[in-house]
């Protein structure tokens, strides 16, 4: 029965310094989480005028100005994939990742050729064996900026005007709240004008161009991808420190769970030692009562 009380009492150690662990981790996701909502809302009212000016222009400007609105017949598509690099954030990467692989079983059986540009290594790790990734980013959003959605910007631009493939679609996790993240899926290519206009259909109007409109819109549309790329990994990021945060806040509840279950089965434990000793002693007694 001592082993066994030493067994539980281990156990209950072992379970306690889990549930330390689980509430520092879930104390750094929850500062993080802070920082990154911050990034988040400082970013929004620079993505939303690019997204007005760019309204503008292609409402008024002819698809065929500029490469990146041309529609072609789609056979090869890329698809942008943004996962955590690190795990220990409940369903967060499996959640994008499954919608992923739906989303090229699709295709596939369409007849189309999909690659993968994986950033993250838990998109990397999965697809590393099953479909042909062209290139990957891992060990950057623990801390990255604009640079990051240039690169990966002018990774896809010239390969679309070159027409190395035909359309391009972002897969990431789309922030909502701190205890909701949803998966999304979006094309980024190629770009088309009547997906800029507003809800009455109405293109948004009253600018004066110079120079020209196609010139500024030879740039805008660029900058509008790698600024759509960037408010996913923004969006990524914060809800990977919000899914960590609840799973961690979970994982200490269930510490707390056990340590309470634990510690009821050691008292009961000793409890039974302590009768058992008890008997033994009452037991001796009566036999030397009897041989007396």
């Amino acid at each position: 029965m001592a082993e066994s009380l030493r067994d539980i009492r281990r156990k209950t150690q072992a379970v306690e310094k889990t549930k330390q662990i689980t509430r520092a981790m879930n104390m750094v996701a929850a500062s993080k989480l802070k920082n990154a909502q911050v990034r988040m809302e400082n970013f929004k009212p620079y993505a939303e005028k690019v997204l007005e000016v760019l309204n503008s222009l292609a409402s008024r400007v002819m698809s065929t100005t500029n490469p990146l609105l041309a529609v072609r017949e789609s056979q090869r598509i890329r698809l942008l994939l943004i996962t955590s690099d690190r795990g220990l954030c409940g369903g967060f990467n499996t959640n994008v990742i499954k919608m992923a692989e739906g989303f090229i079983r699709e295709k596939k059986k369409e007849g189309k050729e999909v690659s993968v540009i994986a950033v993250g290594k838990k998109g990397r790790d999965y697809f590393k064996k099953k479909e042909n990734i062209l290139s990957y980013h891992i060990d950057v959003l623990g801390s990255f900026d604009m640079s990051l959605a240039v690169a990966l910007g002018e990774e896809v631009i010239p390969a679309f005007i070159s027409e190395e493939y035909d359309e391009l679609h972002v897969a990431y996790n789309e922030f909502r709240n701190v205890a909701s993240q949803k998966p999304k899926m979006m094309k980024l290519l190629p770009l088309s004008p009547e997906d800029f206009s507003d809800e009455k259909g109405e293109s948004f109007g009253g600018y004066i161009y110079e120079p020209s409109e196609e010139e500024l819109l030879a740039q805008i549309i660029p900058m509008y991808l790698k600024v759509q790329t960037f408010n996913a990994l923004l969006q990524t990021s914060a809800g990977e420190h919000g899914a960590r945060m609840v799973a961690m806040e979970n994982a200490t509840s269930n510490c707390e769970e056990m340590i309470e279950s634990l510690t009821l089965k050691f008292n009961k434990a000793r409890q039974a030692a302590i009768t058992a000793e008890l008997m033994d002693i009452v037991g001796g007694t009566e036999a030397l009562a009897k041989s007396s």
